[in-house]
Parts: C-alpha cells; sequence; structure tokens
C-alpha cells in the first residue's frame, strides 16, 4: 500500500483484526456491527449493540483550517463526522431510533482551547436535533473530555453509540445471496438536509489524503500535525494549499473546505427504508474503512460480487489520486470513491429504494450485483480498468 503504508496506517487494519480475532464475534457474525443478548433488559427478543468510533485524522485537517482562517466552526463539521460513523454502522444493522451517544474528546490543552470543545459539543447537539426532525431520536449523554497533552498532539474526538434493537427488525446480511442487486447511495453533491456541496470524502482515508493533497508549507508551519518519524518524503508532498479554489458544480469551493466536508448520514433514507421495505433488505454495507473492499468482510463465503456501475467518483477523489499519483487499486482499497452505502436486495426491489433515496435528495443507482461462486471473490469495474480482490 506505498504511502499509506509508509505513514504509519493501514487500510485493511491487518494487525488490529488479528489482535482481536479471539473476541466473541457476536450473535450474527457477518452482521457489520458486533450483537449481543440483551444483558440490558434481559429479553429474548431483543439484542445490546455498542459501537465506538470517531472522526479519526480528519480533525487535524479541521485545526489547519481554524488556525489559517480562523474559522471555528469546522469543528462542528468534525462533531458530525464522529457521530456518523456510529451512526450510519449501526444503520447497517437495522438500528435507526432510540440511540444514545456519549463523546470522548481528548486533547492537548496548549493548543485546542476551549471554544473548540464548544464547537465541537454545541455541534453533536445541532445534529441530534436535526435528526430528530426525521424521526431518528439520538439521546446525548455527556461524556469523557481529557486534557491529555502528552498522549495527543492536538485533538482526538471520538464516541461510543448504544441501542436495545428487538430481533426480529435486525438485518445480518445472512440473506445476501446471488441474484441481489446491490443498490449504492452516493455521498457527494447536497441532499435536502444538507446545505452546501458533500465532497463525499467521508472520514477515512484522511491521512494519505492530507499528505497528498496538502503542501510542505503546513510541515514547516504545523509540525504538531504529523508524526516526528515519519520521512519528509511523505509528509504533505502536494501542491495545494487549504485556501486554494476550485470549480464544483458551478460553486468556487476551497479545497479544505472539500477535504472537511462532514460526513453524510444516510438515517433519513435508511429510517423510510427500514420502515416501509424490511423485508426486501438482504443486507447494508458501509464503505468506511476499506473503501469499495468493506464488503469483503460482511458478504457470505460463495458469491461474487460485481461492481461495474459505481458512481463516476467526485472531484476530491481525482484530486488526491493525482496528487500522491496512487493507483486505482489503491484508491479503492482505501476510499469510498464516492459510493458509501450499499445496499442488497432482489432486483425487482431496486426501484423502490432507489425513489427512497431520492426523495431526501441523495442519488442512488444500481452499482452491481451477486453472483454465485465456488469462492468469495470481488470485481470492481474502473475507468483504469478491471480489479479483482
Amino acid at each position: 500500500m506505498s504511502l499509506y503504508n509508509e505513514r504509519g496506517v493501514s487500510a485493511q487494519k491487518e494487525e488490529v483484526h488479528a489482535a482481536v480475532r479471539n473476541l466473541n464475534a457476536g450473535l450474527f457474525p457477518k452482521a457489520f456491527c458486533k450483537m449481543y443478548p440483551d444483558f440490558l433488559g434481559g429479553a429474548e427478543d431483543y439484542v445490546n449493540i455498542m459501537h465506538a468510533d470517531g472522526a479519526g485524522t480528519k480533525s487535524i485537517l479541521a485545526y489547519l483550517y481554524w488556525k489559517e482562517t480562523g474559522d471555528i466552526s469546522v469543528w462542528r463539521g468534525i462533531a458530525q463526522d464522529a457521530i456518523v460513523m456510529n451512526l450510519d454502522d449501526l444503520l447497517c444493522v437495522g438500528v435507526y431510533d432510540n440511540l444514545v451517544f456519549n463523546s470522548t474528546i481528548d486533547r492537548n490543552k496548549k493548543r485546542i482551547p476551549g471554544e473548540v470543545l464548544e464547537q465541537v459539543i454545541g455541534g453533536s447537539q445541532e445534529f441530534f436535533e436535526e435528526m430528530a426532525a426525521y424521526g431518528i431520536h439520538i439521546h446525548y449523554l455527556g461524556g469523557e473530555t481529557a486534557d491529555v497533552g502528552d498522549v495527543v498532539r492536538t485533538i482526538a474526538v471520538n464516541g461510543t453509540m448504544t441501542s436495545r434493537w428487538p430481533k426480529n427488525k435486525l438485518i445480518t446480511n445472512e440473506k445476501i445471496q446471488a441474484g441481489d442487486v446491490i443498490v449504492g447511495l452516493a455521498g457527494y453533491g447536497t441532499c435536502a438536509y444538507e446545505n452546501e456541496y458533500n465532497s463525499g470524502l467521508g472520514s477515512n482515508g484522511l491521512t494519505s489524503a492530507r499528505h497528498d493533497v496538502l503542501s510542505k508549507y503546513y510541515a514547516e508551519k504545523y509540525p504538531e500535525t504529523f508524526e516526528p518519524s515519519l520521512s519528509d518524503n511523505v509528509v504533505y508532498i502536494g501542491a495545494h494549499k487549504m485556501t486554494d479554489r476550485l470549480s464544483v458544480d458551478g460553486n468556487e469551493i476551497a479545497i479544505g473546505k472539500l477535504l472537511l466536508s462532514p460526513t453524510r448520514t444516510f438515517a433519513p433514507v435508511l429510517k423510510t427504508l427500514l420502515e416501509e421495505n424490511f423485508e426486501a433488505i438482504h443486507g447494508l454495507i458501509h464503505c468506511s474503512g476499506g473503501g469499495q473492499t468493506k464488503c469483503l468482510k460482511y458478504v457470505p463465503e460463495k458469491v461474487r460480487i460485481v461492481k461495474d456501475n459505481l458512481f463516476t467518483p467526485p472531484v476530491i477523489f481525482n484530486i488526491i489520486q493525482k496528487a500522491g499519483n496512487a493507483p486505482a487499486r489503491e484508491m479503492y482499497q482505501v476510499f469510498n470513491m464516492g459510493c458509501r452505502l450499499e445496499i442488497y436486495t432482489p432486483e425487482k426491489n431496486a426501484e423502490a429504494v432507489i425513489r427512497a433515496a431520492g426523495q431526501y435528495g441523495v442519488e442512488a443507482r444500481v452499482i452491481g450485483r451477486v453472483e454465485a461462486s465456488e469462492q468469495q471473490e470481488l470485481v470492481i469495474q474502473t475507468q483504469a480498468g478491471e480489479l479483482k480482490f
């Protein structure tokens, strides 16, 4: 994985998976999130789910943009990132309401003042209120904010989301089968519950995006934003400043704003689908860490996943690929490439799924299909040719 590995990150997180290989896989091993018996309520027909995730290194981009422009509001987007990376994972097992959220913020007090914390916490509450308007109720139960400057160079924004959910309303991916089609939901554009263009980048691969796109200027001015043991050859090797502007859909948008587009949630779309078309949904995959190869961890063993009609990758991915001279294989392993959620359904139901997404201004299309195979396989058709995994 070339530059990606050299920067101390991994798209497939092999060492992490090795470390947890002996842990209980939960009630449904192919489900997108681990689920356990109802320890909290003791009911046979319910499960407990607790999920932890965060904004990752995207907070460093917010730090750079804030320091360079003075725009402290970018931290509200980081709050959304940390929440959506939990929420949309839980959506993939069928959970869309009555959730609880607990935040964990680690900061270096010398660099991150209280005003930034106020933006993150205020942004969290604002996002919860926006989702409540769509019938998705997330209860904010506080959390931990720690001053750990000896551990964290700037700030890390994470959270934990918990649900107690009925067993008969779960999506476990066990129904995915040959003959299903895959409806993809785009993460870019401007949907009904967004007020500005979303690049579609999400919250994965930001270490690569940051260093490949941004210039050495940031290494010299903000040495606190990277690991000092890294080779100079992999640190901020791009040509852009955060404030450089590009024309996107007729609007002039700063590179920094494209990199910092808050991760779009698909909660309103999935709530509609899960309430009205639950039986038609055979599986759900959030194309987060691992990008377009994420599905391989959750689909059955003897299927071939063919993605031959993906969206044309939006501009941010072209910028990243060109800046880092990354091969197509690496791009599709690291990034969602514009398609961040996959819905596996019988072909007869595809149009209803697409219509449901369209109600909220989310672009959707059939991006591929599931075929029978002697072994698990993934085939992706890209502009550069066919990729096999």
